[in-house]
């Protein structure tokens, strides 16, 4: 079942290029525990940060934004499409070649496996394919 559904690739694989990968966190972050790291846009009326002084952590800023072409991509070329139920599935069908499928949180077990029993059908790959099965058959 598995095994058919890793053999599919994509029609193109562009090479996933990322400008930075560690993460921009708000400035002094680091010295106080109550504060969030999510980043934040400097406000500060006389702050070296929001002024850009010599030696402050790089600001969030237009030119990090990864390529157009392999924004949303997958690390396999895909790219996800959301499917809820089987008949989702059949938009899939002409574009088994770019797209993926991920079977949404809130689907239920037998549905999920009619959706994977398809998706091999018309030879789609599902992102996760063994969610929800794994617990429902160790019991």
């Amino acid at each position: 079942m598995v095994g058919s559904a890793s053999k599919l690739r994509p029609a193109t694989r562009p090479k996933i290029v990322k400008k930075k990968t560690n993460k921009f966190v708000r400035f002094e972050a680091d010295l106080f525990k109550r504060m969030n790291p999510a980043w934040r846009k400097p406000h500060g009326m006389d702050g070296r940060f929001r002024r850009n002084f010599k030696g402050t952590p790089k600001h969030v800023k237009i030119g990090y934004g990864s390529n157009t072409k392999t924004r949303y991509l997958l690390p396999d070329g895909f790219h996800k499409f959301k499917v809820s139920n089987v008949k989702e599935l059949e938009l899939l069908l002409m574009h088994n070649k770019k797209y993926a499928a991920e079977i949404a949180h809130n689907v239920s077990t037998r549905k999920r496996k009619a959706i994977v029993e398809r998706a091999e059908q018309l030879s789609i790959k599902v992102c996760n394919p063994a969610a929800k099965l794994r617990s429902e058959e160790a019991e």
